[in-house]
């Protein structure tokens, strides 16, 4: 099976101007031997996915499979709610598709883990995250795919007035990853926040793709992503925000900061405002560097070894990230993340 045979499906083009500098070409020509779904071990039910989206991403994963499963959240949750997805056969296309349903006045936390245990396979995974009036989601999404391996991971969200969306994305492997998150404020006073970490080595390759589009007033949207990158490691940053006549009084923010760690690792970045009132608060930023000199002098003019130091201004770098989690057992989990434990 192959993703360019599939009739009347548009594909994304590196020369187009929402894919420049991402290469499908390997992943979508690649044979795989078959398609399957990866399952939960919950008890959910399912229905065919009618829902329709701006990025042809989405539908990549849809003509695989167009079965979407419903997870319905109608009380608070007590511990976070823990999903694991594991590639663990070689040349296999998984699909995965979830709806996340979080009712009105409901606060809730889940923990996604993708990774991997084999070799030329790939998931498709498409998920939606529809929030109610004054509802509440932590969502936070762990990606530790290894070389050979591969993700295209599609996101679209729905608030309704008033509710709150904390999304974190902590991508830690080494294979040819794609995020792509599609969100269309529709609602008054809602928040929305997406921080991200990539830490990545060897020949990772990953992609982060984030549209948020301001449709009503007194919203907030904050884009915040930390890449450090070493080896031969590559990413791509293209965070685009647009705030529309109808979205008086919203905030937008973006900033994407960037540690090269090695003379071969690459960072494009693109943050990109389109505003169309005044009445609003909207900045954005982006930095490249490598760990501060001034710095690493001083901890070592002190005692401290310089592979200590080294790491101590990494961790202090990447820390914000880990800090913006609200919830204690998802600090935990984080801090005590391993691949090992789960492949």
């Amino acid at each position: 099976m192959q993703v360019i045979n599939f009739q009347d499906l548009k594909l994304p083009q590196k020369k187009d101007e929402e894919f420049l500098k991402i290469d499908f070409s390997y992943l979508f020509s690649y044979d795989f031997k078959s398609v399957k779904t990866s399952n939960f071990s919950l008890d959910l039910k399912s229905q065919k996915d009618e829902n329709s989206y701006d990025s042809i991403l989405f539908d990549v994963t849809k003509n695989l499979d167009s079965n979407q499963k419903i997870l319905t959240i109608s009380e608070d949750t007590k511990e976070p709610i823990i999903l694991i997805h594991t590639l663990n056969e070689s040349e296999i296309a998984f699909t995965n598709s979830l709806k996340i349903e979080v009712k009105d006045g409901v606060k809730a936390q889940i923990i996604e883990v993708f990774n991997s245990n084999s070799t030329n396979s790939a998931f498709f995974v498409n998920r939606f995250l529809d929030l109610g009036k004054n509802a509440n989601l932590e969502y936070v999404k762990v990606q530790d795919i290894v070389l050979e391996n591969s993700i295209i991971f599609s996101l679209k969200t729905s608030q309704d007035d008033k509710s709150n969306l904390e999304i974190t994305n902590f991508e830690f492997g080494d294979g040819f990853v794609v995020n792509n998150f599609e969100n269309n404020v529709n609602s008054q006073e809602i928040n929305y926040e997406l921080n991200g970490l990539l830490k990545l080595k060897d020949k990772a390759n990953s992609s982060t793709l984030v549209k948020t589009v301001h449709n009503n007033k007194s919203s907030r949207s904050n884009i915040n992503y930390k890449n450090s990158l070493k080896d031969n490691s590559r990413a791509v940053v293209k965070i685009k925000s647009i705030v529309n006549q109808e979205a008086l009084y919203s905030k937008a923010f973006q900033n994407c900061n960037s540690i090269l760690l090695s003379d071969d690792a690459t960072i494009f970045a693109q943050p990109h405002l389109e505003i169309y009132i005044d009445e609003l608060e909207a900045s954005h930023g982006t930095t490249t560097g490598t760990l501060n000199k001034e710095q690493l002098l001083y901890l070592t003019a002190r005692g401290i070894p310089k592979d200590k130091a080294y790491d101590m201004l990494l961790v202090a770098f990447e820390s914000s990230i880990r800090n913006n989690l609200k919830n204690e057992k998802i600090k935990e989990f984080i801090d005590n993340y391993k691949r090992e434990k789960y492949v």
